[in-house]
């Protein structure tokens, strides 16, 4: 009995000087921080920003400007995480869509789940709003353009180094003809030591 009344004093004393030496420390969410070589925060934006400002620049959205008088609508439909890592595919696509909204160049419609949400409050106005503050049927803003692709990575190892490449390949496609307007990548290689 007295072995394990020691055992168990000895792994609380344990526990309580493992959790005694953590510190948290509040850092601007600018701040650059790689603490694993994996996929971050800085990554995506990095790859948002870079990877709007080219298809913002290409001749698809003042060809379409021209011809029909409005700036282009766009959906940016999946992007699949194809790595060996966990990436939240929502986060980079939340970080493109908010470059091309506040681009003020193209204007940027919910994807499929979240329209389908914005209908059920729109059906659920129609019952129980009155009818000069319901949101009217008929009135949504269908895409032109439908943006789409891949997070892929590489990963080259010996010992206790390693690179590994991120590579984001994405396309834009005109809805009507399916004819793809922008073809864009971009890399970014991380060297790993241990």
């Amino acid at each position: 009995m007295k072995i394990q009344h020691t055992f168990l004093m000895l792994a609380l004393v344990s526990i309580a000087v493992a959790c005694t030496n953590r510190t948290v420390t509040r850092v601007s969410p600018d701040q650059q921080i790689d603490l694993s070589g994996r996929w971050n925060d800085t990554d995506s934006k990095l790859v948002a920003d870079e990877m709007i400002n080219d298809v913002l620049n290409r001749p698809w959205r003042e060809d379409f400007s021209r011809a029909n008088g409005r700036k282009p609508v766009v959906i940016v439909g999946m992007i699949q995480n194809k790595t060996s890592e966990y990436i939240e595919p929502e986060t980079f696509i939340k970080d493109v869509e908010r470059e091309f909204i506040n681009s003020g160049m193209v204007r940027i419609v919910q994807n499929a789940v979240f329209r389908e949400k914005l209908r059920e409050e729109r059906a659920d106005q129609g019952e129980f709003a009155s009818p000069e503050t319901q949101s009217k049927w008929g009135r949504e803003l269908g895409a032109d353009f439908m943006m789409f692709g891949v997070i892929t990575a590489v990963t080259d190892s010996y010992k206790n180094e390693k690179v590994v490449n991120y590579k984001v390949n994405l396309e834009l496609a005109n809805l009507e003809t399916n004819e793809k307007v922008w073809i864009g990548d971009k890399e970014i290689k991380k060297f790993i030591k241990n």
